[in-house]
């Protein structure tokens, strides 16, 4: 009977026991539980994990507003179930300053399960999210397929070459005007194209970087930012300031007709979603060491670019034919010119990106980033024509990509050549003729050859497109200054929508190249620019500046030049300049020696590095187009010379005057004005370019020359 029972519960005869009893099951039940206990007690007690960093981390994918991560937000950003109506959704801001979630996951190995794969395809949508934000700065990809490239050396100029071949060119005459001399603004500064990169690098990469260290990124300070003529041969930025209109400012109101109605922003410039196919920037041998490049890049991400150097040129050392490898120190050495201001570390940065293009079996995703980037900083160093080269290249390896073409026609643009210009943009509207781009471009174009009728249905259908690069106010104040001449009173339409798209201060007031929070209004007092010093002496002299003025003209030496800008619409106007951009003209002033060494004593006019100090006569019959001045940083003096009794006046916004002998007008050029000469005699002035009041010292030393 006991025999039995033992073998009921399991047990032998000989009284071992052949399987696991219930006791026994409960035993290795509450060891588990007691060691589970002990290892939580120990994550805990020693710190092992930051549960509050790995909370907050997957609260970036908290889609149903419960504060958590689970299957529910999962399901919802998958697109398998519909986000409720009263949940909160993340802000663009939020999620640009919280950084792609690729850049705050934990590093970790390839997905190997569900969840893994979730975060994943999460990690995916939230990049297309932000690839469709900021669609308009980033260049559009070709359907093409990765292929291998192997850049060949000939008529592809190095960096060295193309540089040498400018490093020698001298800064041109700037024009005292804009109309027809197109600015190149860097509308990507480099930080953002650096973003650009990093998005990118997430997606061959996803969970292996860290968040951006931004402060030790250099942001160029507002007035230290300067601009391009492309008409000239060095590069700088267009301002990006914007004034503020003071109270006592002109109403804008008073020029637009009463049947004008400004279509709302946000449908201007409405442009659907593109989806963008993954860049592929790595190829088979780099995929072998994809871990050491990948430790490499978080170092250039968390901010560590002098760690980040060493260790991509230790890459490159061990792996010399690695494609990645060579594009992480040139994005380091990129960095690090930023960081150190450094021209020369930047010139570097450009040599490695065409080494990266130069080597075999690179993907062509990355030819095209690396020749993109390094022609970016040719022109950020004013290498126009080595920078026109690395483009034409780019066109020659991927011929269907017709952004690489506009970039390539604003290339020839920046070194003065609109014939070739005009000859790409008329090529890619031949095989888009939508392309908004190309459109106003070739408007500008059509406009700078006097074209101005031809020129008006490009720049307006241009700039309604919404393409990326055509809300710009570069392209308002174009399209706005051609109506004008033909008598469309539609330009104060446009005007007012480049003064809501924050282009222009005002309608009135349309200068590009601005300092925020200047008093702005079209006529001035002596007493109120605090100039009355300078004002008195030329009042007090005005003869002497007259009679030498007028012994100059005698002369007929062709000292005095006709104005070149396009800017009258009929008549003969002549200016003789003695300062330009803060520089004076020393053989000018031998023709005035007086004059120039009465001005010697004012700096705020001699220093003036946005004007001139000139003379300029003009004759009767001469009607000059309403413009505006390129900048807001200056006021301009006019002192009168010899005046007709009648028939010349000037208007600056809505108020029209007239010049005396002996007497000086003030008032600020970045506002729109306009000349009549309808004497029977010629009219002399001379022009003092003056600081604006209220710029600083500092200011007035850093601000660039227009």
């Amino acid at each position: 009977m006991a025999d039995n029972k033992e073998t009921k519960h399991g047990g032998h005869k000989n009284g071992k026991k052949g399987g696991v009893s219930g006791s026994s099951f409960f035993t290795w039940f509450m060891v588990i539980a007691l060691l589970g206990v002990w290892t939580s007690v120990a994550v805990v007690w020693f710190d092992l994990v930051d549960y509050e960093e790995i909370l907050g981390k997957l609260g970036v994918y908290d889609a149903d507003g419960d504060g958590d991560f689970d299957v529910d937000d999962a399901k919802v950003l998958l697109g398998l179930k519909e986000r409720s109506a009263s949940e909160p959704t993340a802000s663009s801001e939020e999620l640009e300053s919280r950084g792609a979630p690729g850049e705050q996951a934990l590093s970790g190995e390839e997905p190997q399960n569900i969840e893994d794969d979730v975060k994943e395809q999460i990690q995916s949508l939230l990049h297309e999210t932000l690839h469709t934000e900021h669609g308009e700065d980033l260049y559009q990809e070709e359907d093409e397929p990765t292929r291998d490239q192997q850049l060949e050396d000939e008529d592809f100029l190095t960096g060295s070459d193309a540089d040498d071949k400018i490093e020698n060119l001298e800064t041109g005459t700037f024009h005292e005007e804009t109309e027809d001399s197109y600015q190149v603004e860097e509308t990507a500064p480099q930080d953002y194209n650096q973003d650009m990169e990093e998005i990118i690098y997430e997606q061959e990469n996803p969970g292996s970087s860290e968040p951006v260290v931004d402060d030790e990124r250099l942001h160029h300070d507002a007035d230290d930012i300067t601009y391009q003529v492309y008409d000239e041969q060095v590069y700088e930025p267009l301002e990006d300031e914007r004034i503020e209109v003071s109270d006592n400012a002109v109403e804008d109101s008073n020029i637009i007709p009463e049947d004008v109605s400004v279509p709302p922003a946000e449908e201007q410039q409405e442009v659907p979603p593109v989806k963008k196919k993954k860049p592929k920037l790595l190829n088979k041998f780099d995929k072998t060491i994809k871990a050491e490049l990948d430790a490499a890049e978080k170092l250039r991400k968390r901010g560590k670019i002098e760690e980040a150097v060493n260790a991509f040129e230790e890459l490159v050392r061990k792996y010399p034919h690695s494609p990645r490898a060579r594009y992480g120190k040139a994005q380091c050495e990129d960095d690090l010119a930023e960081k150190r201001r450094s021209n020369e570390v930047l010139r570097g940065a450009i040599e490695t990106y065409q080494e990266v293009a130069s080597l075999p079996d690179v993907p062509a995703d990355l030819v095209k980033l690396s020749l993109k980037r390094r022609s970016e900083r040719q022109q950020f160093l004013g290498h126009m024509r080595g920078s026109l080269m690395t483009l034409k290249r780019l066109v020659q390896l991927f011929p269907n990509d017709t952004s690489l073409k506009n970039d390539l026609g604003v290339g020839y643009l920046l070194i003065g050549d609109n014939e070739n210009a005009k000859k790409v943009y008329e090529e890619v509207l031949n095989v888009t003729p939508n392309d908004g781009f190309a459109k106003v471009h070739y408007g500008f174009i059509l406009k700078a050859q006097n074209k101005i009728a031809e020129s008006i249905p490009y720049l307006k259908e241009g700039i309604e497109s919404g393409d990326p690069g055509t809300d710009d106010g570069r392209f308002y104040f174009h399209l706005g200054d051609a109506m004008q001449r033909v008598g469309n009173k539609e330009a104060y339409k446009w005007y007012e929508l480049g003064h809501m798209r924050g282009h222009f201060a005002s309608v009135w007031q349309r200068s590009l190249y601005n300092v925020k929070g200047l008093k702005a209004q079209p006529w001035w007092t002596s007493k109120e620019t605090g100039y009355t010093e300078l004002v008195k002496s030329l009042e007090r002299n005005w003869k002497l500046i007259r009679d030498e003025g007028l012994e100059v003209m005698d002369k007929a030496r062709g000292l005095f030049l006709p104005e070149d800008e396009n800017l009258r619409e009929k008549g003969d106007w002549s200016q003789f300049t003695l300062w330009q951009q803060g520089r004076k003209n020393e053989n000018a002033c031998k023709g005035a020696p007086k004059t120039c060494a009465l001005l010697e004593k004012f700096p705020e006019a001699t220093g003036c590095r946005r004007g001139q100090i000139k003379y300029s006569v003009m004759h009767p019959g001469t009607h000059v187009w309403p413009h505006t001045g390129p900048t807001n940083c200056r006021l301009r003096m006019h002192l009168g010379l010899v005046i007709p009794k009648e028939g010349c006046k000037i208007r600056c916004a809505n108020k029209t005057k007239t010049w005396e002998e002996g007497k000086v007008l003030i008032f600020d050029d970045s506002f729109e004005h306009e000349v009549w000469q309808d004497a029977s005699s010629f009219r002399l002035i001379f022009i003092v370019d003056v600081w604006h009041p209220e710029l600083t010292p500092q200011q007035r030393h850093s601000l660039p020359a227009i």
